[in-house]
């Protein structure tokens, strides 16, 4: 298989944070919007998204919202496995019924019969 060489870009066109925001990078906002609304309200962002206009201002929503998704994940695994605060790993169940002290019925068995045949009317 022939090895194809794709140059890097030059560092002062690649990123400009001046630069007017391209309909690629709006839609990527308007994805992180749709899953920041998804989020516990103390891990949203104040940024509203319709007044980003250039790479800079998307770039600084798009790193909060990133941030803020890691950060929900992360606080969700460690109150999953308990290792916030000192607290032991595993669920724990706060509380549990009482042993019932009756001993559990015993299922009748059904004895061989012989197998009625359709009744006769009279």
């Amino acid at each position: 298989m022939a090895v194809i060489h794709v140059p890097r870009p030059s560092k002062k066109k690649a990123m400009n944070p001046n630069r007017p925001v391209s309909s690629l990078l709006l839609t990527q906002v308007s994805h992180l919007q749709h899953a920041e609304r998804r989020l516990p309200l103390r891990y949203r962002t104040e940024i509203y998204t319709h007044a980003i206009r250039t790479e800079g201002e998307a770039a600084a929503y798009i790193h909060e919202v990133t941030e803020a998704i890691r950060e929900a994940h992360a606080n969700a695994a460690a109150r999953r496995t308990g290792t916030r605060r000192g607290q032991r790993r595993g669920l724990e169940i706060a509380a549990a019924a009482a042993k019932s002290k009756r001993k559990p019925a015993r299922k009748k068995t059904v004895k061989s019969a012989k197998k009625k045949g359709p009744r006769k009317r009279k």
